[in-house]
C-alpha cells in the first residue's frame, strides 16, 4: 500500500484507496501506515469486504512481528511462564516493543526494558520494569534488541546520533554477550544495524535466533493470510 504522504498529496482517503483495491479484485490489503490505529477509519465501513491486515501502525502495533517472535520463543523454551525477557533500545518509537510487551505479559513472561531513558515510553510501565542493561542482562532468558530507527529520531539538543557511543552504552557487545545466562537467546526484528544494536559477529552467533525469526515470519504471515481468506470463504 502507499504511504500516508502519498494519500495526502493526492487528496485520496485511505478508505478510497482500499475500496479501489477491492473493486479491482484484491482480497486482502496488508497496510503499513504512519498513523497509530489507522485501521479504525476502515473497520467502521460496513461496505468494505476486503480483508485488512495491519502491517504496522505508526509507533503502535506490529502484529505479525509479535506473532513470529512468540513462535520463536516458544520453539526455544516451550512455555512463557516465568521467562525473563529484556527489550532494549528505542522503546518510544517501536511497534515491536509495544506488541511484544503486551503479548508477553498475557502469556506470563516477566518483561524488562533498557536503553536511553529519553527513548523510554512510560505507558510500558504497566507491563514491565525499566532498568540498567548491564544489571539486567545476566538474568535474562531472551534479549530482544530493537533497531535504532534513524528515520524517526529527533534530538531536541540538535546533536547527531553517535552510533559508536550507542553501541558502547546500549549495544550487545562481545563483552556483554559473554555475561549472558546459559541458554539465553538473542533476538532482533531486523534489519540489523551491525555494530550499533549488536556486534556484527553476534548476529550469526550460536545463540542468535535472528535468522530463525525471519524464517518463522514466512510461516506466520502465511497463517495470517490464510486465516483472513478462510474467514472470507475463499479457502
Amino acid at each position: 500500500m502507499r504511504s500516508g504522504h502519498e494519500f495526502s498529496e493526492k487528496r485520496e482517503s485511505l478508505y478510497d484507496t482500499v475500496k479501489t483495491m477491492e473493486s479491482i479484485g484484491v482480497n486482502v490489503a496488508v497496510i503499513r501506515h504512519p498513523e497509530n490505529e489507522y485501521y479504525n477509519q476502515l473497520i467502521n465501513h460496513s461496505d468494505l469486504k476486503i480483508g485488512i491486515v495491519n502491517g504496522g501502525d505508526g509507533s503502535g502495533q506490529h502484529p505479525s512481528q509479535c506473532l513470529l517472535d512468540m513462535m520463536t520463543i516458544n520453539e526455544e523454551f516451550g512455555d512463557f511462564k516465568g521467562l525473563k525477557v529484556l527489550i532494549i533500545g528505542d522503546l518510544s518509537h517501536s511497534r515491536v516493543a509495544h506488541s511484544n510487551t503486551m503479548m508477553l505479559n498475557r502469556l506470563g513472561a516477566e518483561v524488562y526494558f533498557a536503553g536511553p531513558e529519553k527513548w523510554y515510553d512510560p505507558t510500558l510501565e504497566q507491563y514491565g520494569t525499566f532498568g540498567d542493561f548491564d544489571e539486567l542482562l545476566p538474568q535474562m532468558d531472551v534479549v530482544n534488541l530493537l533497531r535504532v530507527q534513524n528515520e524517526r529520531l529527533t534530538t531536541a539538543d540538535g546533536q547527531a546520533f553517535d552510533a559508536n557511543q550507542y553501541h558502547q552504552a546500549y549495544g550487545l557487545t562481545l563483552e556483554r554477550a559473554a555475561k549472558m545466562k546459559q541458554g539465553a537467546i538473542i533476538m532482533h526484528p531486523a534489519p540489523v544495524n551491525r555494530g550499533v544494536e549488536i556486534d556484527s559477529s553476534l548476529v550469526e552467533a550460536p545463540n542468535s535466533r535472528i535468522f530463525q525469526q525471519m524464517t518463522n515470519g514466512v510461516y506466520t504471515r502465511m497463517a495470517i493470510l490464510s486465516r483472513v481468506l478462510r474467514y472470507q470463504g475463499l479457502m
